[in-house]
């Protein structure tokens, strides 16, 4: 298969499985390089089943992909570390580490990645934190601060390696409309710089107010707004 220069996620005829079950089959779609793309369906669907796939933590059995210059379907555990270098995540739940600083948390990652350079690290750190509203935070525990205020860190986590591609995995799904707003315009923000965005949501308003292409889950497929209209009512 030939891959496009120009997408930084590439699939052609991807089915994704839970256990043995398929639930999406036949997937083929690609995201241009400073693209936004939103990911909808309804719970169980397959979102996040998709986007685990993408970034190497489900196994392609089926059909070819490329991710930020990875073939997906042929990649062994030892390459998904430099995979995950290209590409940033941002989860719902947040997933820092409870038991050290903000500005710890960032540097945990960087050194797992690779980053050896002390003065490197404290600048790098500085600098995903300013971008991102919370340079004052960097010596603060996670604890101290609020659900929006610790998913601007967890953005800043998935921007340290500069990445060609968020994977965002329902981000705003536990914030209210007011902190939402903020990471949106956060998110459309980083998108104008340049990095390509797959985003899941849930949240009608966001798809209205910041309209972009659209892919939906949806028996067992993936329907593309670029493509052909769907309807996104019912709990999509």
């Amino acid at each position: 298969m030939e891959f496009s220069s120009n997408s930084v996620v590439q699939l052609q005829k991807v089915s994704i499985f839970q256990e043995v079950n398929t639930i999406l089959a036949e997937v083929s779609f690609a995201i241009e390089k400073g693209e936004f793309v939103y990911l909808v369906g309804r719970t169980g669907s397959g979102k996040s089943s998709l986007l685990k796939t993408l970034y190497a933590d489900l196994p392609l059995k089926v059909g070819t992909a490329q991710v930020a210059g990875f073939n997906i379907h042929a990649i062994n555990w030892s390459q998904v570390p430099y995979l995950r270098r290209k590409i940033g995540i941002v989860f719902q739940d947040f997933q820092l580490l409870f038991d050290r600083s903000v500005s710890d948390n960032l540097r945990f990652v960087l050194k797992a990645t690779g980053w050896k350079d002390n003065s490197k690290i404290k600048n790098r750190i500085s600098e995903v934190l300013m971008r991102v509203g919370l340079d004052s935070a960097a010596n603060k525990m996670p604890h101290q601060l609020s659900g929006g205020e610790q998913q601007r860190v967890v953005i800043a986590r998935a921007l340290l390696n500069e990445p060609v591609i968020l994977f965002a995995d329902e981000p705003t799904g536990n914030l209210d409309p007011d902190v939402t707003q903020g990471i949106m315009e956060l998110f459309q923000e980083i998108n104008n710089s340049g990095t390509a965005i797959l985003m899941a949501t849930h949240n009608h308003h966001i798809l209205k107010r910041y309209p972009r292409r659209i892919l939906k889950c949806e028996r067992g497929r993936v329907l593309d707004s670029a493509k052909e209209t769907f309807d996104l009512v019912d709990g999509f």
